[in-house]
């Protein structure tokens, strides 16, 4: 019989407590997939609480998928579940900023047109005055959704009607806007590996949330289950960098069309490939209804100007209108309307030409360092000539957290591959680290190669 100690604390009622303690012994293995949970009755009993509070830990193990419920059987520790692998040590807490010389766990924005951005600042309110006080659309300004409209159109090969663009202050909240208008009692489905704070806003915001398998070409349709929603990002997956296929990307398709599903798809920094055009949208192949596309300004502007937005299909742009219209924009008008400018003045298409250039050459910088290291023949570079991080792929004995240990010890922060798995690694994952090099400046490659001789 499980026996923890519960004790009432501030803020934490006892049946979060209760989670807590089941989910840790879940995470290290002491509860084994498979194994037989005690009945609710039999629990509070044992615990001496109330059979509600047993009921609220095992509701929100159940919604977090941690385990099953077999009707009139009982609860079991979800099938396949394995111990996870030891959280990566927080190296920030670990040192001092004096420590850490290199830090390629970052993606910092650079060349931002402050001069331009300034200037037509200063038209906007010059030109609208009073009128940025007033109340606007909750879909956003107009002029910023026309030209988004138009971006999308040159750049992405998309037909889209500014009345499906809805504006909003960051991803985060355009996630939990989607909850709310597919509904919560849905199952989602985000990649693994992937973007770990994509699946925590949708825990947090009380959803059941699982694992979408993936292999060389993306995520596997056949292993969705009963997902109803799937968030990815096919134009260029985080952390694997992989670019989706149009092979898959059909078969994606055809599984949003199967019953009542929806693909969000995440284009979050489709603007930075070096060669050739990318694929085009899953968005512009729909032709049911049942693709989302979310975008966002952070990765080709700056994070701190929140201004993301999403291309809702019509019928699902009607019912937003319908149950969330309520909603005012949570981004200010002044923004939107200078960013407006920027697109349709042609600023946004020469900053991004500016930016593609400059991450190319950081990019080749960074892998021509790395190259030329002493260990240069263990080491593997996996790409896709895209976006702002790569793979490096290590032949060596070291664990993945072992790696990642020698190099902080020698002044330089990543992360393995290995850290974005929620459920057991693909074989080879764990000998990865994954290198954002978009944050490290020219002046500090001379460091960086000092530094890799000394791990």
């Amino acid at each position: 019989m499980l026996t923890y100690t519960l004790k009432k604390a501030p803020g934490v009622p006892l049946y979060e407590a209760l989670y807590r303690c089941i989910r840790e012994d879940i995470r290290s293995g002491k509860l084994r997939p498979g194994e037989k949970l005690p009945s609710k009755r039999a629990l509070a009993a044992n615990l001496e609480v109330s059979k509600n509070t047993v009921e609220g830990a095992y509701d929100q193990l159940l919604s977090e998928g941690y385990i099953t419920s077999r009707e009139k059987v009982g609860y079991f520790v979800e099938e396949g579940f394995q111990a996870e692998p030891p959280a990566p040590v927080d190296s920030r807490q670990e040192e001092s900023p004096s420590d850490i010389a290199i830090d390629l766990t970052l993606n910092a924005p650079e060349h931002f047109p402050f001069s331009v951005w300034s200037r037509l600042q200063r038209q906007v309110m010059l030109d609208l005055g009073e009128q940025l006080l007033q109340s606007m659309p909750n879909q956003g300004v107009y002029a910023l959704r026309q030209a988004i409209c138009q971006h999308l159109a040159a750049f992405r090969g998309m037909q889209v009607r500014p009345e499906n663009v809805l504006i909003g202050a960051g991803g985060d909240f355009l996630c939990n806007l989607l909850m709310q208008l597919l509904g919560k009692d849905k199952l989602y489905a985000v990649e693994e590996p992937g973007y770990e704070k994509t699946r925590r806003i949708y825990l947090a915001g009380g959803v059941k949330c699982i694992a979408a398998a993936m292999d060389s070409q993306g995520v596997m349709p056949g292993k969705l289950g009963d997902a109803q929603v799937l968030h990815i990002s096919p134009s260029h997956h985080f952390p694997t960098g992989l670019v989706t296929p149009l092979q898959r990307r059909k078969e994606l398709l055809a599984w949003a069309d199967q019953g009542e599903r929806y693909i969000i798809e995440d284009d979050y920094d489709s603007e930075f490939r070096f060669h050739e055009r990318p694929l085009p949208a899953m968005q512009s192949r729909d032709r049911s209804g049942r693709v989302i596309y979310m975008n966002s300004f952070s990765k080709s502007l700056a994070p701190s100007i929140r201004i993301s937005y999403l291309v809702l299909p019509p019928a699902l742009m009607e019912k937003f209108r319908r149950e969330l219209g309520f909603y005012s924009c949570t981004v200010p008008s002044f923004e939107q309307h200078t960013l407006a400018r920027f697109i349709t003045q042609g600023y946004f298409e020469k900053h991004i030409n500016r930016l593609r250039r400059a991450y190319k050459l950081r990019r080749d910088q960074v892998v021509e360092v790395i190259r030329g290291c002493p260990f240069a023949q263990k080491l593997t570079i996996l790409e896709q000539d895209a976006g702002l991080h790569f793979l490096v792929k290590v032949d060596s004995p070291l664990s993945a957290e072992e790696m990642v240990s020698r190099c902080r010890k020698a002044g330089i922060r990543l992360r393995s591959l290995q850290s974005y798995y929620h459920r057991p690694m693909a074989a080879g994952a764990e000998k990865c680290l994954v290198v954002n090099y978009s944050s490290l400046r020219r002046e500090m490659l001379p460091e960086l190669q000092q530094r890799l001789e000394n791990i």
